[in-house]
């Protein structure tokens, strides 16, 4: 049987689901699996799935999708926009949106073995495709690594992966080295004292401290990074306070750090701790603040060697123009947990979801940042074709270069 591969995407699409809660997702995918004659194992690291092509003797391939949304408000206005609802960890109801391209990921996937099962005749080796929860939470290639995957399956001898970008449809990025940076998210507890509204003087306002720290975090990489290096300090989300004339006990920030190195995390890291303390004595607070990191993230970094070869294959296959260098993106990404457990080179790309035209027209305008809307807007959204076509052509082809 063929799958309709447009009509999976937008059903997974408009069934977006939080990390560590892709049960649905992971049930549409194993119906068309197993469609396929495959069997898969599911709840592996939880809400994971992992499938197997074994066609003879040869290179043991790995290729990789994430499945996760995002808590967004879906605004792109497609017929077939995601209206889903889900809990968050601290029980907050909150919109969910594919609002990173995950849906995009998992049909090229799909798609991908399918094309590989319908010409066994010309590859030989064996192909692991695992389908990772949690991407965002930077917790679901080690939760899949904990529950034995690399144990259970066929170690890789590569591990291949792929990411939908705002580029033109039919563009491919990559380069060796590193491609995405390291990352940690930090959740930041001020303490404060707690009052009345009308009497600010008897209370250590934790919101007046938040504002002051957010503010003063904004000049480390201003004002203490070399301008030739590359660091991102964002706070991603402010809570204090239930009702307008109580001053709080406490306010919540979270942080999202990104550097290309470990030797940048460490000088970041220091900064950042320092300012946070810093605004907390400022503000006479009379506890310390409690700095707890969520997740840590190494860069992920391209083999040098197979990123070249494959760079070559993507050649070939769609044409020298179709494939540039992006830079070093300063997302991240837990991809790397399989390759580095594993002790094997990985190769992960880019690829473009937008129409070339209104990218073009972006980039003469010199509007790319306000037109072209990026991964995790709630505007985001890939042109269906060509790019869910090339999503699976990309994993063919990278497949069957490391392939017998």
């Amino acid at each position: 049987m063929t799958i309709d591969l447009e009509a999976l995407y937008v059903d997974l699409h408009k069934h977006p689901e939080l990390s560590f809660q892709e049960t649905r997702t992971a049930g549409v995918i194993v119906r068309h699996l197993t469609e396929l004659g495959l069997e898969v194992e599911e709840g592996v690291g939880r809400t994971g799935l992992v499938t197997s092509i074994v066609n003879g003797d040869g290179p043991v391939v790995w290729l990789r999708a994430d499945m996760d949304g995002l808590p967004v408000q879906e605004q792109t206005g497609l017929d077939y926009a995601s209206t889903a609802k889900g809990t968050d960890p601290a029980g907050l109801e909150v919109p969910v949106m594919h609002a990173c391209g995950h849906d995009m990921h998992v049909s090229s996937l799909v798609g991908a073995l399918e094309r590989l099962l319908s010409t066994k005749g010309e590859w030989s080796g064996t192909v692991v495709a695992v389908f990772q929860p949690a991407e965002e939470y930077g917790a679901g290639s080690k939760a899949m690594i904990a529950d034995g995957v690399l144990d259970r399956y066929p170690r890789p001898d590569i591990v291949l992966g792929q990411h939908v970008t705002p580029l033109p449809a039919g563009v491919i990025g990559v380069r060796p080295g590193t491609q995405m940076a390291a990352s940690d998210g930090l959740t930041v507890v001020l303490h404060g004292r707690g009052g009345h509204g009308s009497r600010p003087h008897s209370t250590i306002d934790p919101i007046v401290m938040a504002a002051a720290t957010v503010m003063r975090l904004q000049t480390i990489v201003s004002r203490e990074i070399d301008p030739r290096d590359i660091a991102v300090v964002t706070v991603g989300s402010i809570h204090a306070g239930l009702k307008n004339n109580i001053i709080p006990a406490e306010a919540k920030l979270e942080l999202s750090l990104r550097y290309p190195n470990d030797e940048a995390r460490a000088k970041v890291l220091e900064k950042v701790e320092r300012v946070i303390r810093a605004e907390a004595a400022a503000s006479g607070a009379e506890q310390t603040p409690t700095i707890t990191t969520d997740h840590t993230l190494p860069p992920t970094i391209n083999d040098e060697a197979a990123t070249a070869r494959l760079t070559g294959a993507f050649q070939r296959a769609f044409g020298d123009d179709s494939v540039v260098d992006p830079g070093m993106f300063t997302g991240s990404e837990d991809v790397s947990w399989f390759a580095r457990e594993a002790g094997v080179p990985l190769v992960f790309w880019f690829w473009g979801g937008v129409d070339p035209q209104k990218f073009a027209d972006a980039v003469a305008g010199g509007t790319i940042d306000r037109d072209i809307p990026t991964n995790h807007s709630p505007y985001f959204a890939p042109v269906l074709q060509p790019t869910l076509d090339r999503g699976v052509e990309n994993l063919v082809v990278a497949a069957r270069e490391f392939l017998a």
